[in-house]
């Protein structure tokens, strides 16, 4: 007897679309640097080949607020 072909449902069209959007960032924040700040963050751009500083900022902020949130989670005693 032959094992019947276990197909995947046909995803929705608009998906994508929808994964796309949740994704978009539209909320902007302004941040000041001092001197020495900026002059930090343009050696570390050319020295580690990054163009965007904003996915520096990004990357790096969010880091640190995933690990707040983890390491300050709820216990139960």
């Amino acid at each position: 007897m032959a094992r019947k072909k276990h197909t995947m449902p046909a995803p929705d069209p608009d998906i994508f679309e929808k994964r796309k959007a949740a994704l978009k960032r539209k909320h902007r924040q302004v941040i000041y640097l001092n001197d020495s700040e900026m002059a930090a963050v343009k050696e570390y751009c050319s020295r580690f080949g990054f163009k965007a500083r904003s996915s520096i900022f990004r990357e790096a902020t969010m880091e640190r607020i995933l690990k707040e949130l983890d390491d300050s989670h709820p216990t139960l005693f």
